[in-house]
């Protein structure tokens, strides 16, 4: 036999549906807390842009995408607190954001492919123009793509005749405070790409622009190497998470 109904209950005029079940859709139909919450963030970064909104609360509404049904302003906080800012996070490994509570693979990757999306735009910023004249969106690419890498890079971009970038190649990667680097393996490039000139860059993952001795060093063999077969070293930048030095600046070279 079928279930049977009450009914008394169906035929009842203005029949009300069973406490328990009514119960049952007001919790489903209730929205989470930090819905609110969600709503007044996107309001005050539409009214103010950005600079409205600390690092954490940025990062938020990054979060608020990629974990939707998950209240992530404590995964933001604890993000901001391991890494130290919002730009520290999306350069941090995957492997080292996945030991951060809420943060799984595909949420790490996800960040990575901003990261990478960030690094795109500031080296269109540089692209296709004259470097030297545009040296502030140089230091901002080479910042958002080493500054915050756990080991060296040796990075070099080959230039024309009129500075215009022709290529931008990471050399070498090293340890955590040595980069091996062969002058005459730099030069070689240079040709192969008929380049005129250069401008190295690497980082220093200590946080510490200031270059060594042993940075000197090398950029002089560099410059002794480049420059009779008419390659101009324009500068060596060191990136570092606290900044960044630059060599020529520094009157070094």
């Amino acid at each position: 036999m079928g279930k049977v109904e009450d009914e008394r209950a169906f035929f009842s005029e203005g029949w009300i549906e069973p406490p328990k079940t009514a119960l049952k859709k007001a919790v489903a139909t209730e929205k989470p807390h930090y819905h609110g919450h969600r709503d007044r963030l996107r309001e005050r970064f539409v009214a103010g842009g950005p600079d409205a909104l600390p690092d954490y609360e940025l990062l938020e509404l990054l979060l608020f995408r990629l974990i939707p049904r998950v209240d992530t302003k404590p995964i933001a906080k604890a993000l901001i607190a391991r890494f130290g800012s919002l730009a520290e996070v999306l350069g941090a490994p995957a492997s080292l954001l996945e030991e951060v509570k809420g943060i799984g693979p595909t949420v790490a990757t996800d960040l990575k492919v901003i990261a990478a999306t960030a690094q795109r735009m500031a080296r269109g910023e540089v692209r296709g123009r004259e470097v030297l004249s545009n040296w502030t969106q140089l230091l901002d690419y080479c910042r958002s793509a080493m500054a915050f890498e756990n080991r060296e890079q040796f990075r070099i971009l080959f230039l024309d005749k009129k500075n215009g970038l022709i290529a931008d190649e990471v050399q070498q990667t090293g340890t955590v405070d040595h980069t091996p680097v062969y002058p005459r393996e730099v030069v070689k490039r240079a040709l192969e790409l008929s380049a005129s000139a250069v401008i190295l860059v690497h980082n220093h993952p200590s946080g510490d622009p200031t270059p060594s001795r042993a940075d000197i060093e090398m950029t002089k063999q560099i410059i002794d190497t480049a420059k009779p077969l008419g390659i101009a070293v324009h500068d060596h930048i060191i990136i570092g998470r606290k900044g960044n030095a630059s060599m020529k600046g520094l009157l070094l070279i």
